[in-house]
């Protein structure tokens, strides 16, 4: 254990007690600096039964601020909870409230996961605002007893062609990478998208997901009288004061970056460190309760480990370790920075728990102890400065029911329908949309991204970039396994946010079904924009029923998330961007389904039907810059059906590679499935057609949803076609993988319409960020 270095009691300014507090009610105080409403302020007031000290005002100050409260966004959460049926409950160990969500993956192993938002800080700061966003989201993980053992990134940026779009992404992907490479965790999928909405904010998404025996679950809750309140792992200093308060809670200005102290600044090999100290301390058994240090700090900890536990704490603040020793008492309680966890252990168990943080060289000191009276109190040198109920701190902050406004706009955008817009007949005209839509920024290689992260670390990656879902080993010798995908389209929600939400959903449970797992829990990103503006709100209240509903209806439930609003500049919100995550279990990932075909020779086979839906298309937005209309329609019963379907298909080992059909329709699915091994193919539409109904444009280009393209082994092509039409599933053959002759190179065909030659496809896919961003990072050459 370290011991603080108390300095000259001369050189410390006089601190706001509580009796002071008592004692001058009249004093003024910035409470709307802090980010604090006039009418919040007095209810503290009227709480606290007096004016706050110094130090309550910066507590309240941050856990009732936007991001640590949900003030504005509780009233429909709670949804989530109460639409739930027997079936979404069977897996579910812990659910809403706790660090992260907790499923059962059976033979004794669980899966914890979690996305959060580290939007303005990322905009202000790009590198290290993208890079503590994933190591906050880690140490979530970690808080609940498991190893972290994957990260995956959601990320929004402004137009590719804008001036600063190049040092939000450049900063943002490099902070990602050295955080997640530094920690020796594999990033095994996300989302990269370019958008001029996102311009002045950007969105920085970050996913992790850990493993644990279920006997290791750890919770949130101090209890027991007497047991010590310990912080340990970084020392605590001056950055990421107020990031939470004011900088996660508030629009961005037309100034541009501004508020860069509110920044975190992180250490992933400190946070590597902590990994291993935690889980060794696990092992022991040393821990009675454990939280990690994000958003509001020491605020937060405190507070929501007494409130957890229905105790109450005392805590002697100056025992906290500094890096920056002029830090105010109010500025340690309100300082996020990074790579710190607080546990409560028992006394007899002290001296043990020590042993191992020093074996880690892991700084650590006794803070106070938990106590039976329910009040979470804090001293400074022997001054009371905090005496609060910690549940009015941590629990029962302001709810909001803001106003809610159907948007004025919002008709005569849905009335502007992409069926008035011109499609091509001509197999020239298609060929040429077709390849502007491959390399189309939002439908171009993510390489430049994604090869900047390691995702074979650890060596239990299964399916990774630029497969539909990320897959991991569990157990090694079952084969056990968990995949998980994360999906939101922002045009379909600016459209129609409660069907646009549903989408998210439908996407991202797709994508793990196509991989061969079983879709089972959910974790959501929503970011929009201020909670002030009443059409947000309503955007807002849309997605949240719209996505609650389809978590019923699939019988997957939410198992935690995050809420970010104020995702502005100025009076000009984001498109609504309710970012899904959908976790499936796969018995054995030696079954895992591939995105493309690997052999030549086998059958391509469509399965679902495709309509007239090319309304906030790719198709709309890239050729005629046009976002008009109504989404497709989502048939959440037959997602569940296709889902069911295509397991059972891995389960007789009937398809070699499955892919869905979502951005950029089926002609951007065959682009992918081609480019993924570098094995061509054959495609004819005539009977597709036929059956749907529809025209060349929009068979290639529609976004219909429910479809899923497959290949299927010869030897296996009666048994497949069996079991679509045994459970009703719509199927048609629609193309071969190729077989290569008479050094013919590779291609996509498109009969009666237009070849494309793969490497023509893959210069086209592969060279779009590059131009923007310079040369892709390529893998060492043997």
């Amino acid at each position: 254990m370290t011991t603080p270095t108390d300095s000259p009691a001369t050189a410390r300014p006089a601190a706001d007690t509580v009796e002071i507090a008592a004692a001058t009610p009249e004093k003024e105080q910035p409470y709307g600096a802090l980010g604090l409403k006039p009418d919040e302020y007095d209810r503290i007031r009227e709480i606290l039964g007096r004016r706050p000290t110094s130090g309550e005002l910066a507590m309240y100050s941050v856990m009732w601020s936007e991001h640590c409260s949900y003030k504005s966004s509780k009233i429909y959460l709670r949804q989530f909870g109460q639409k739930v049926s027997d079936e979404m409950k069977t897996r579910l160990m812990v659910g809403m409230g706790q660090n992260a969500g907790v499923v059962d993956i059976g033979e004794g192993w669980a899966v914890t996961f979690k996305v959060e938002s580290h939007n303005h800080p990322s905009y202000i700061e790009p590198f290290q605002g993208a890079a503590t966003g994933v190591g906050g989201i880690v140490r979530d993980i970690i808080s609940m007893g498991a190893r972290p053992v994957a990260v995956m990134d959601q990320l929004r940026f402004g137009a590719i062609d804008h001036p600063d779009t190049a040092r939000v992404v450049h900063g943002v992907v490099s902070g990602i990478s050295f955080y997640g490479n530094c920690l020796g965790l594999p990033n095994i999928g996300g989302e990269t998208v370019f958008d001029a909405v996102y311009q002045g904010n950007p969105l920085v998404n970050a996913l992790a997901v850990g493993v644990l025996r279920h006997e290791d679950l750890k919770l949130a809750n101090a209890s027991g009288a007497g047991n010590k309140v310990v912080l340990f792992g970084a020392r605590t200093g001056g950055d990421g004061i107020g990031g939470a308060s004011i900088l996660a809670s508030d629009t961005f200005a037309d100034g541009g970056p501004t508020k860069r102290p509110a920044v975190q600044v992180g250490d992933p090999f400190a946070e590597k460190v902590l990994i291993e100290c935690c889980l060794e301390l696990y092992r022991g058994e040393l821990v009675e309760a454990i939280q990690d240090l994000g958003a509001a700090g020491i605020s937060c900890a405190t507070s929501e480990l007494a409130a957890n536990g229905g105790s109450g704490m005392r805590v002697d603040l100056e025992n906290v370790l500094l890096r920056d020793p002029s830090l105010t008492p109010e500025e340690i309680l309100m300082s996020e920075s990074q790579e710190r966890m607080m546990a409560i252990v028992a006394p007899e168990k002290l001296e043990a728990f020590l042993a191992v943080t020093g074996k880690w060289d892991v700084e650590t000191s006794v803070l106070g102890e938990v106590t039976g009276d329910g009040r979470l109190q804090i001293f400074w040198h022997g001054e009371e400065i905090v005496n609060v109920d910690p549940s009015t701190v941590a629990v029962d902050g302001p709810v909001y029911e803001r106003p809610v406004a159907y948007p004025t706009w919002i008709d005569a955008l849905r009335d502007d329908t992409a069926a008035a817009l011109p499609r091509p007949d001509s197999g020239d005209e298609l060929r040429a949309q077709f390849t502007r839509l491959v390399s189309s920024p939002n439908l171009a290689d993510t390489s430049w991204v994604t090869n900047q992260y390691d995702y074979y670390v650890m060596g239990n990656t299964a399916l990774s970039f630029p497969d539909d879902a990320g897959m991991i080993r569990v157990d090694e010798e079952s084969g056990l396994g968990f995949a998980i995908a994360t999906d939101c389209n922002g045009r379909y929600c600016q459209l129609d946010p409660y069907a646009g939400a549903q989408l998210a959903l439908a996407e991202a449970y797709r994508n793990v079904a196509v991989s061969g797992a079983v879709p089972t829990a959910v974790t959501d990103c929503l970011n929009f924009g201020s909670p002030e503006n009443p059409e947000v709100m309503w955007q807002f209240s849309q997605a949240v029923e719209g996505l609650s509903d389809a978590c019923l209806e699939l019988g997957v439930p939410v198992t935690g998330g995050n809420v970010s609003f104020y995702n502005q500049t100025g009076d000009q919100p984001i498109f609504p961007t309710p970012v899904v995550g959908v976790m499936g279990i796969i018995d054995d990932v030696a079954r895992r389904i591939p995105s493309g075909w690997q052999d030549a020779g086998e059958n391509i086979y469509l399965l679902g039907t495709t309509a007239a839906e090319l309304d906030g298309s790719q198709w709309a937005g890239t050729i005629h810059g046009h976002l008009g209309g109504r989404p497709p329609a989502v048939d959440l019963a037959g997602e569940k059906r296709l889902a069911e379907l295509i397991h059972a298909a891995s389960l007789q080992s009937l398809v070699s590679s499955a892919h869905d059909l979502s951005s950029g329709g089926l002609a951007q699915a065959l682009a992918e499935a081609v480019l993924r091994f570098g094995v061509g193919a054959r495609v004819w539409l005539d009977e597709l057609l036929e059956r749907d109904g529809v025209d060349a444009a929009t068979a290639l280009f529609s976004e219909s949803t429910g479809r899923v393209i497959v290949s299927v082994p010869r030897e296996d092509d009666v048994k497949f076609r069996g079991l679509c039409e045994g459970r009703g599933y719509p199927v048609l053959r629609i193309g071969v993988t190729d077989v290569v002759e008479d050094g013919e190179p590779a291609a996509l065909e498109v009969q009666g319409l237009f070849t494309v030659p793969l490497a023509e496809l893959r210069g086209l896919s592969t060279a779009t960020l590059p131009a923007a961003f310079g040369a892709t990072v390529s893998e060492p050459v043997a």
